[in-house]
């Protein structure tokens, strides 16, 4: 027998590189226009055939100094290209029915496999926003740090 040296032809998901960004920059806004949140890492494909896996981990602080209730939402890009997330504004939402100011500190996961069919460099980032005005929002609040790891997986 003959030692295996590789996956056989047609046979895919090997890890070809991993690539790692981190960033304890704060994003803070009250706007409800998505903005980047300074957690950013970059890739070379090196097959088209390739998929990327996308794990983000980030926190995210709402505050409401008039009610009890805030939201806000992440979401991932790829250069320009909205690949997971940002669906709705509200996809972090609290309600406490205290009828006071409220702050919530909590920590976003981001798992997702995309598929560019590129071998150009690529830019990964999140972006954020409030869910209405009159709230805020921070990412990357008292320097904790955020992280996004991308994956290279053969096709």
């Amino acid at each position: 027998l003959s030692a295996i040296t590789g996956l056989p032809a047609g046979v895919g998901g090997k890890v070809l590189q991993v690539v790692q960004g981190t960033t304890v920059a704060a994003l803070s806004s009250t706007s409800t226009s998505y903005a980047d949140t300074n957690l950013t890492a970059n890739i070379t494909p090196s097959a088209s055939s390739s998929k990327i896996l996308i794990h983000v981990e980030q926190n995210l602080s709402l505050v409401n100094d008039s009610d009890d209730r805030v939201g806000g939402a992440l979401r991932v890009l790829r250069d320009s290209t909205v690949v997971y997330g940002g669906d709705q504004p509200f996809e972090v939402f609290l309600e406490n029915n205290s009828g006071v100011a409220t702050q919530n500190i909590i920590p976003i996961n981001r798992l997702f496999l995309d598929s560019p069919n590129s071998t150009s460099q690529l830019t990964y980032k999140t972006q954020g926003r409030i869910y209405q005005s009159g709230n805020a929002v921070t990412y990357n609040g008292s320097s904790v740090e955020g992280i996004i790891i991308l994956m290279e997986i053969a096709g």
